[in-house]
């Protein structure tokens, strides 16, 4: 199967729109479809046109996750387990991305595509979704990083209970607890939300992206007093790393101010293009 035929790049005003296009197949997740979403991830990565990455599933569905079709052609345990590290690497590559993503979720999003829901670093759905892991009814994990993504966006007893027994959150649920940002109603997700969000992401976002990666990690992950600890250690170097000047501080919080200040969006966003002006002449 052609590759570029299960998966659409769009770019609309700054946001790259990523879609699952095989509907027919509920945008079940094949060998293709993995190798076309890493060929777009390499491709955005440091385009400087593109805020954020909205992915999404044409037809009425996200995505119900692998196609089961083709695992079950697979020669052996060896091919199932060089699948599985092909999809987790290239969900890695979607978390670790310089760019903001954003999945917009209608219909389901089982198995496989609530893993690479989860990758994203936000999700807005419509509130029909439906999000879970059927898969352990069969008695399978989540094999691409989904058994370790769930727990740090859901309370541990509401993931465990999921990955237990398999039972889906519907997107009303999933809001209220955390593992949905945003809920467009009737509206479909990509028509609702998802860009408009994507849009308000700040253009500077993409600067300090290593380092709030690297600071949201341990603060999911250790003791808050060690996290404190690296976070202080962090700021020093993110400024290191940018090579700042001196002024730095008091620049961004004038720039800040003026922010505040400012009466709309259009006056807001003069604001943030001059403070980007700033960083680029003192970088």
């Amino acid at each position: 199967m052609d590759p570029v035929n299960v998966v659409r790049l769009e770019r609309r005003a700054g946001v790259a729109v990523v879609t699952l296009t095989r509907p027919d197949r509920m945008n079940a997740i094949n060998r293709a479809t993995l190798q076309e979403l890493d060929r777009i991830l390499t491709a955005l990565d440091g385009d400087p046109a593109v805020g954020a990455i909205v992915v999404t599933g044409a037809g009425p569905a996200f995505s119900a996750g692998a196609d089961i079709t083709e695992l079950a052609e697979l020669d052996g345990p060896d091919e199932f387990a060089r699948f599985l590290r092909e999809f987790t690497d290239v969900l890695a590559r979607l978390e670790e991305h310089p760019t903001p993503s954003i999945a917009a979720i209608d219909g389901v999003a089982f198995g496989g595509g609530l893993e690479l829901a989860l990758a994203c670093d936000l999700r807005v759905a419509s509130d029909a979704a439906r999000l879970g892991v059927p898969e352990v009814k069969l008695g399978l994990l989540p094999g691409a990083g989904g058994s370790q993504r769930l727990p740090r966006l859901l309370p541990p007893g509401v993931a465990l209970h999921m990955l237990l027994t398999g039972a889906p959150l519907g997107a009303i649920d999933a809001h209220r607890l955390g593992l949905v940002n945003v809920l467009t109603g009737e509206e479909p997700a990509l028509a609702g939300l998802s860009a408009r969000i994507a849009e308000r992401i700040l253009p500077e976002a993409t600067i300090f992206r290593p380092v709030l990666d690297d600071v949201y990690d341990l603060s999911t992950s250790a003791p808050t007093a060690l996290d404190v600890g690296h976070r202080r250690r962090l700021t020093p170097e993110a400024v290191v790393s940018l090579d700042w000047h001196n002024d730095m501080s008091k620049l961004i919080l004038d720039i800040n101010e003026e922010i505040e200040r400012a009466a709309d969006d259009r006056a807001r966003g003069v604001v943030i293009r001059r403070l980007r002006r700033a960083l680029e002449d003192k970088v």
